[in-house]
């Protein structure tokens, strides 16, 4: 574990992105890489469904992304604020993300049209509905536009479930990048992804009751499971 390997997978595709890879296949190529350099150990539970256009999971931080990411190619909506993040916010702006600031309305439903887009065009998409992080002792209040428009177009989704008994692994509040990067980097930080079972919009046509679902499935389960 060291910044060169941290450094190196961004480095080596820049000039891909340059030169118009696909970005979500740029994005997993850069997750599968980063994540062993990043010392976390990932451990999956259940079956992933790939065929599925969705994947819906909790938010405990920043790596929770790149976790996901490196296991298929797939676009998500994320904060504005990765945009100016060092070394990687300007090729983030080139990535095929869709950035969003949750405290503009009108920032929120241009997030949403574009995911909205992405996946009535067919492309796999990753879904943090809490927007923000936890320390996954709860689950924050949805942002359930994005629930809901998978909803509207009948499109089934996946829960995926995140926990890491590492108590160094969540990052909220103000904490900054490097820093935790460097708890990073100092240590092994194991990760659990347990893929549940899809939910389908047939089985719940009321999209509250699609939601309530959701909550269900992600809510926190015992720090003893992991």
């Amino acid at each position: 574990m060291s910044w060169a390997g941290v450094l190196w997978p961004t480095f080596t595709l820049l000039p891909r992105l340059a030169a118009g890879a696909q970005p979500q296949s740029g994005m997993h190529r850069w997750a599968s890489r980063l994540l062993p350099a990043l010392g976390v150990e990932l451990e999956l539970r259940g079956q992933l469904r790939s065929d599925l256009p969705l994947w819906v999971a909790n938010h405990l931080s920043w790596v929770d992304a790149v976790v996901l990411m490196s296991l298929r190619p797939m676009g998500t909506i994320a904060k504005g604020e990765v945009t100016g993040y060092p070394l990687i916010g300007g090729w983030a702006k080139r990535s095929g993300l869709h950035f969003v600031d949750r405290e503009n309305p009108a920032s929120r439903a241009s997030a949403l049209a574009a995911f909205t887009g992405s996946l009535r065009a067919g492309r796999p998409m990753l879904l943090f509905p809490e927007g923000t992080t936890t320390r996954g002792e709860t689950l924050a209040p949805f942002y359930e536009g994005g629930l809901r428009a998978a909803h509207a177009l009948g499109l089934p989704a996946q829960p995926t479930r995140i926990s890491s008994p590492a108590h160094h692994y969540p990052w909220i509040g103000d904490e900054t990048l490097l820093p935790h990067l460097r708890i990073l980097l100092a240590t092994r930080t194991p990760v659990v992804v347990e893929a549940l079972e899809p939910l389908h919009p047939a089985d719940h046509p009321d999209p509250a009751d699609w939601i309530a679902a959701f909550r269900s499935a992600l809510a926190p389960r015992s720090p003893h499971a992991c």
